[in-house]
């Protein structure tokens, strides 16, 4: 299936919406139903029928059917947040006395929820390094249900193979679900790789312009399926039809997006890596990191993110360095329009830090804006660290 078909054809019917080229965003909650026997039918087919927008909605159904579409899966399930479609694709794979196998160094909140949510309800999570694949098995018991990857990881990049762990994973009838967000769709399919379910926050590159939540959880039709009876419609994060217009716009632009962002981030850097003030680099897709092979094996192309260790053991200059940036914000999420960083520094609370991070940490996120532009930010950041 051709991607430019995907992004602008896919699931849209215009003849039925008076031939706008945009789709139309059906504002509704409820959907009325002629008959008794209409009713009927709604309720016994809810996942397959717009009956009510707690479940299905045709705003909706369209992204759905294009984020399916992208990563090469039978069907997708959208959510009012990242998090949540994290919890429902996790939840679903879990009961108590269960026992999860997670990459260590998650997303925070994905952290929060293997560390402190699954253990209240009698579900045992074990945390490992995933840059080596035996350590799945290892870690794997008779009552493991799931192991749960993150490749990269969200802040010092590490990638595992995947492959490698989903082969661990069928022959122990285990299932694998990964956060795709790092790489969107275009730039890594998991699913090809044989993983059971891929969660995105289209919060960041599918909606691109920090505008909208979203989350999305790809797989087969019937796993898909029976999130949306359980997780979906009982817990309720589903997304609202206007925050999907808001994905679709986003998904227009996302090959131009990721295409101008993969190359400024490679010219920034290029200029890091010469300054003084840098010790470190954290970006996969450097030859010299250890990772680069399986990195240039699993992803077609690199992205924005990436995390720059400073040459310094002061507090002080780490945070006079990321205060005098003026063009790059700073924030928690990335994926849109404007460049970002996230210092670790900001952990550092009430005398010690609140992270097993080194202070000197800071991770970079290069959006649209031009690479001069950004580098002259950086350039008289630089200058200011050592007064």
């Amino acid at each position: 299936m051709d991607l430019s078909y995907i992004l602008n054809e896919l699931g849209e019917d215009r003849a039925a919406y008076f031939n706008a080229v945009a789709p139309p965003i059906i504002q509704t909650s409820n959907f009325a139903c002629k008959t008794v026997a209409d009713m009927r039918f709604m309720l016994q087919h809810e996942a397959e029928v717009d009956f009510y927008s707690r479940g299905n909605n045709p705003t909706v159904d369209i992204l759905e059917k294009k984020l399916a579409a992208l990563e090469g899966t039978e069907h997708a399930i959208a959510f009012g947040s990242g998090m949540g479609a994290v919890a429902a694709a996790v939840l679903s794979q879990v009961k108590a006395g269960d026992h999860v196998v997670c990459v260590n160094r998650p997303y925070i909140g994905t952290n929060k929820l293997m560390r402190y949510f699954l253990p209240r309800f009698g579900v045992e999570v074990t945390m490992v390094d995933g840059t080596q694949a035996a350590n799945f098995a290892q870690a794997t018991k008779e009552n493991t249900t799931l192991y749960y990857l993150e490749s990269p990881n969200s802040f010092t990049f590490e990638l595992q193979d995947i492959a490698q762990i989903v082969d661990i994973a069928r022959e122990r009838n285990i299932c694998t679900v990964i956060d795709n967000s790092f790489a969107t769709p275009l730039l890594q399919n998991p699913a090809a790789m044989g993983v059971d379910l891929v969660v995105h926050s289209a919060t960041k590159y599918i909606g691109g312009h920090s505008d909208v939540m979203g989350g999305i959880v790809c797989g087969s039709r019937e796993r898909i399926n029976r999130i949306f009876a359980a997780e979906y419609l009982t817990l309720g994060a589903v997304l609202s039809p206007h925050d999907a217009w808001l994905l679709l716009r986003g998904l227009r632009t996302l090959p131009l997006r990721m295409e101008r962002v993969a190359k400024t981030t490679r010219q920034v850097v290029a200029f890091l890596q010469r300054r003084e003030e840098v010790a470190e680099v954290l970006w996969p897709f450097l030859p010299e990191h250890p990772q680069y092979r399986l990195a240039r094996k699993q992803l077609r192309n690199n992205t924005g993110q990436f995390t720059v260790r400073l040459q310094t053991e002061s507090l002080a200059e780490v945070e006079r360095f990321c205060d005098s940036l003026q063009h790059f914000l700073m924030a928690a999420s990335w994926g849109g329009h404007e460049s970002l960083i996230y210092p670790a520094a900001a952990a550092y609370m009430e005398g010690k830090f609140r992270s097993s991070l080194p202070f000197t940490l800071i991770r970079f996120y290069i959006g649209l804006e031009d690479p001069e532009y950004l580098i002259r930010d950086l350039e008289q950041a630089f200058a200011r660290m050592k007064e």
